[in-house]
């Protein structure tokens, strides 16, 4: 660490982004290297979490449920919208800067000539951060893939998989087959693992088989029955009925509760959980971005949805919602992402785009992402602005009491426009 050195998390955090020349520079070596200079163990049960999509939720409702029953619980997710302390939770709250730096000062000073990217670091801080906290267990978001991943540098007592679908094919494949083995990379020899995707890669499913890990698949080993008003579990830990449906919304949220129910059943001896906090962390669960529908007139709703299987749950979830008024779309996403396959699966439902661009190194115009919409045989009204901000406010601006505004296209977008919320407060 250099004589000059950083002393806030704003200044931790600019060092951490030049420290590697790239990026993602996806390998083991480096962060298992230094992992093993700060000997940190681990002593606490760790649950991997990796898929396409689904990730999110399902860390929000393991955390939930164990935070229920008692448990010193850590949670490490990937990316934040508003603040860095958000990747980093222990007991449920997010961790202080003063946390953060001292776990970065620490990563710092044992490394060496070792450069590790901003997401190695971060992935050491957040253990440095649950081993100094004592925790019973650490739930650990993977950030690309899996196999490469920083997380995968540390051993899981069970790993879930959400889903597997098409994106980051420049890193991971262009096939779901390609992309199945990369994500199975998390399971690890004799330990379950478990996968929410009912139609798993045959590579993923191969690849437990070869290690000898114990994979179960949702509708095969373990499955969920949804009925009007609750939904019932059925696996190998036994049948559960009379189950509400989670507090994140959409049906499809019942195969990751099911997953995660699994999960928990497969550490019962270990971190046992009781069927009533199952049921009180289901209706616990939140996580900002993911079909947020948030409170007043016009009916706002935020999501991060910024690839095409995201993006078709997005479509289910407004298809069930009450019929009336338009849908405005604040929309706005990155370079390398499938603009079009994303729009495909929700043009139906919209009345009115509000497109943007974005800034950094991946960054988009209002004219490509008109242009995407054009070629995605969008024949509604579509208005361009420089910046998502804009596009937030004409929309505002456009919208009646009765409309919908659905904010998506990347994390970017709805910070974007949760930057713009606050302000305005």
């Amino acid at each position: 660490m250099s004589k000059s050195a950083p002393s806030t998390l704003k200044e931790w955090l600019a060092y951490l982004e030049q420290l590697h020349p790239t990026a993602i520079a996806m390998g083991l070596e480096r962060v298992s290297q230094v992992a093993r200079s700060l000997a940190i163990g681990p002593d606490f049960a760790i649950i991997t979490v990796g898929g396409t999509n689904g990730k999110g939720s399902c860390c929000a409702m393991l955390e939930a449920i164990l935070l229920q029953a008692g448990y010193r619980v850590g949670c490490y997710t990937s990316p934040h919208l508003m603040r860095y302390n958000e990747r980093v939770h222990i007991d449920g709250r997010e961790v202080s800067d003063e946390v953060l730096c001292q776990a970065f000062a620490r990563i710092d000073g044992v490394r060496g000539d070792t450069t590790l990217t901003y997401f190695e670091f971060g992935t050491l801080a957040a253990m440095v951060a649950f081993a100094a906290a004592g925790v019973d267990v650490a739930i650990l978001e993977v950030g690309l893939g899996g196999r490469l991943d920083a997380v995968n540098a540390f051993d899981a007592d069970c790993a879930l998989i959400a889903s597997v679908d098409l994106d980051h094919q420049d890193y991971l494949g262009d096939t779901r087959e390609a992309i199945g083995y990369e994500k199975a990379g998390i399971f690890r020899a004799g330990r379950p693992a478990v996968c929410a995707d009912a139609e798993p890669p045959v590579s993923l499913v191969t690849y437990a088989r070869k290690i000898g890990a114990d994979l179960a698949v949702v509708d095969r080993d373990f499955g969920y029955v949804a009925e009007p008003q609750q939904w019932r579990y059925w696996g190998a830990g036994g049948k559960r009925y009379g189950l509400p449906y989670p507090a994140l919304r959409g049906t499809f949220q019942l195969g990751n509760a099911a997953a995660c129910l699994t999960v928990l059943d497969s550490l019962r001896a270990r971190l046992p959980v009781t069927a009533q906090n199952f049921r009180s962390g289901l209706l616990h669960a939140e996580v900002a971005g993911r079909f947020q529908v948030l409170p007043g007139r016009p009916l706002v709703i935020l999501d991060v949805a910024h690839n095409p299987h995201a993006a078709r749950a997005l479509a289910a979830n407004l298809s069930s919602m009450p019929a009336g008024g338009r849908t405005l779309a604040v929309f706005a996403m990155l370079n390398d992402k499938d603009v079009g396959g994303v729009v495909s699966a929700v043009k139906a439902h919209i009345a009115q785009w509000f497109v943007a661009g974005t800034v950094g190194a991946r960054a988009t115009s209002s004219e490509y992402m008109a242009g995407e919409l054009a070629r995605a045989g969008v024949n509604v009204p579509i208005a361009q602005f420089a910046e998502v901000g804009l596009a937030w406010h004409a929309a505002c601006k456009s919208a009646s009491d009765n409309d919908k505004i659905i904010v998506f296209g990347s994390f970017l977008t709805v910070a974007a426009v949760m930057s713009e919320r606050q302000r305005k407060t």
